[in-house]
């Protein structure tokens, strides 16, 4: 009987670990990533991580709806890019992927 209750008490702190990481997840990415920083590998190994992550960050576009506006950093760094301001002008292709 103890190691039931044991168990249902390490069952119940786990699911509220994975609440918590997966309330983190829908935070800022700068919040995250404070967050994830200080947390040794093995604490997040845990988790399953992926199938929190694709819920979490799923978003609510589909086909057809327009791009969410944000703004970058220019690659020098000295200014920063909106994405709507670009719209005013001219139309605009994002292309998402590595050039190394």
């Amino acid at each position: 009987m103890r190691i039931l209750k044991w168990l249902a008490a390490v069952a119940v702190l786990y699911t509220l670990y994975a609440v918590a990481f997966f309330f983190v997840m829908r935070q800022a990415p700068e919040k995250f990533t404070s967050v994830v920083a200080g947390l040794p590998m093995p604490i997040m190994m845990t988790v399953p991580f992926e199938t929190l992550w694709n819920v979490a960050r799923a978003g609510s576009l589909s086909i057809g709806s327009p791009a969410p506006d944000f703004q970058l950093e220019t690659y020098d760094r000295k200014s920063r890019v909106r994405l709507s301001a670009q719209l005013a002008n001219k139309p605009v292709v994002l292309v998402f992927g590595s050039y190394t």
